[in-house]
């Protein structure tokens, strides 16, 4: 029989990971990743507690992109891969994905 412990456990490893990204005020994209995406928004926009710096001075924040990926290190990695795009390049992920 399963302890309470070895289903939070479990719970832990089927959380969702999402990559995302943001238009800021001056719209620029921010580029981020996470297992909530209506909190981080909210930490963003400073409703709550987090956020990042550079969301800080540049809010309201919209979500304008988001992919869902297999785990944290496939997250962390197409972040990457999502920073290192022009912002052109992004702008059509934007598009294509509001377009569907």
């Amino acid at each position: 029989m399963a302890t309470k412990s070895d289903c939070q456990a479990a719970e832990k490893t089927e959380q969702a990971w999402w990559v995302y990204l943001l238009r800021c005020s001056d719209q620029s994209l921010y580029c981020g990743i996470t297992t909530q995406l209506d909190k981080r928004l909210r930490q963003h926009n400073g409703e709550i507690t987090g956020g990042a710096r550079y969301t800080q001075s540049r809010r309201p924040c919209q979500l304008v992109y988001q992919e869902r990926a297999e785990n944290r290190q496939a997250a962390l990695k197409r972040e990457y891969h999502l920073k290192q795009l022009p912002k052109a390049a992004k702008e059509r992920l934007v598009s294509i994905n509001n377009s569907l």
